[in-house]
């Protein structure tokens, strides 16, 4: 037998808890910062838990610095306009508040305020070794603080960025860009929109469904991402249903950030096909994650099939690969997710633009099965 020889990445200090986002404050002051910049997305501006983190931040004597110019999927003009209001405030620090577009721009503020001026945040793509571009030192400190349970975005080195005229989502990263500290409250998601508890829920549950499919070696993050997917069967329906649930908020918290340490393992199809689709027609992420799903797995099935068995008996679920993929498809519907790409607005006549795109992605590296330009195109008309 081989002995593999392999580089792992764990992430930061986490505090997790009811009630944590009181401690903001003390912890940003911690990491450095004397006038931090909140960013977060336009409509978490505008809600109470926003306006909690700032007091907090200002009680600590911080300040109560906002930018919310984020997009849902955020692009380099979003981060132009954070990087100006990071120079125009004078802030030397980052605080990343909210679902995956306010934590990403956040961390990609935080990445190239301060790189020289000719560095074009795309040369920083995860690619080889390209992070070692930047300069490390410049790198703005980031405290970071989710307000879904998804993305995993709080325990990351990187960030999605999409580019404006090409349609294409870019992960951005640097070893650097892992915040100091996590702040997991979960009465910070009590909140959310039931679509978007939906939504984010199921990204969790890809990230871990892929990262335990990679066909990398990695058993720390294939023991982290099996029992995400079990705290995500057993409490997203909690979650949804009853928004107040604090216990399964908590645990799909939890599933969150273990989806985020597990997918250093490697994505695959679900998400080489969910970015593009993203770029180009503007969906939700995770809601295009969960979309996909059946139909990825049925695509890798002759080389997961077994792997999957094992996962289902572990999380109780009878049938095999079968039984897994039933559940699948039983939790999509109850949380209102549409069945296909074509009930999203993807047109049959854009699929060969969007294999090209998802080839490029580099997910499409870590699927079990090989993704050549036939079978892709062909996964996307099932999926259709």
């Amino acid at each position: 037998m081989t002995v593999p020889t392999t580089n792992w990445a764990y992430p930061t200090a986490i505090k997790f808890g009811p009630g944590r986002i009181a401690e903001l404050a003390a912890h940003v002051r911690a990491a450095g910062m004397a006038r931090p910049l909140l960013v977060t997305d336009r409509g978490l501006a505008a809600l109470p838990i926003a306006a909690r983190a700032l007091d907090t931040l200002a009680a600590g004597g911080l300040g109560r610095a906002l930018f919310a110019e984020v997009d849902p999927n955020p692009t380099e003009a979003n981060l132009a306009a954070g990087i100006a209001a990071f120079h125009a405030g004078g802030h030397d620090g980052i605080v990343a508040f909210g679902g995956g577009s306010g934590l990403d721009l956040g961390k990609m503020i935080a990445l190239m305020a301060r790189q020289r001026p000719d560095l074009p945040v795309w040369d920083l793509e995860d690619v080889g070794d390209w992070w070692r571009r930047a300069d490390a030192a410049a790198i703005a400190p980031v405290v970071a603080v989710p307000t879904t349970a998804g993305t995993g975005s709080e325990v990351g080195r990187a960030g999605v960025l999409t580019n404006s005229a090409t349609h294409r989502k870019k992960i951005i990263y640097h070893p650097a860009l892992m915040p100091k500290v996590t702040i997991c409250d979960p009465e910070l998601t009590v909140g959310m929109p039931k679509a978007i508890t939906a939504g984010t829920g199921m990204d969790a549950l890809a990230h871990c469904l892929e990262a335990y499919c990679s066909p990398f070696y990695h058993p720390m993050s294939q023991g982290i991402a099996l029992e995400g997917m079990r705290l995500v069967f057993e409490n997203l329906p909690r979650a949804f249903a009853e928004p107040g649930d604090l216990a399964a908020r908590a645990h799909m918290m939890s599933a969150a950030a273990m989806g985020a340490v597990a997918f250093q393992k490697g994505l695959g199809a679900i998400h080489s096909l969910s970015h593009p689709v993203g770029a180009v027609y503007n969906t939700h992420h995770g809601t295009t994650n969960a979309v996909v799903m059946p139909m990825v797995l049925d695509f890798n099935r002759g080389a997961i099939e077994g792997r999957i068995a094992a996962a289902a008996a572990y999380l109780g679920i009878a049938g095999g690969f079968a039984g897994f993929r039933a559940r699948v498809v039983a939790l999509n519907a109850l949380l209102g997710i549409p069945p296909t790409l074509g009930a999203m607005g993807v047109e049959a006549s854009r699929l060969d633009e969007l294999t090209a795109m998802a080839l490029e992605d580099p997910s499409c590296g870590g699927n079990p099965v090989a993704m050549t330009a036939a079978n892709t195109r062909a996964l996307y008309a099932a999926c259709l």
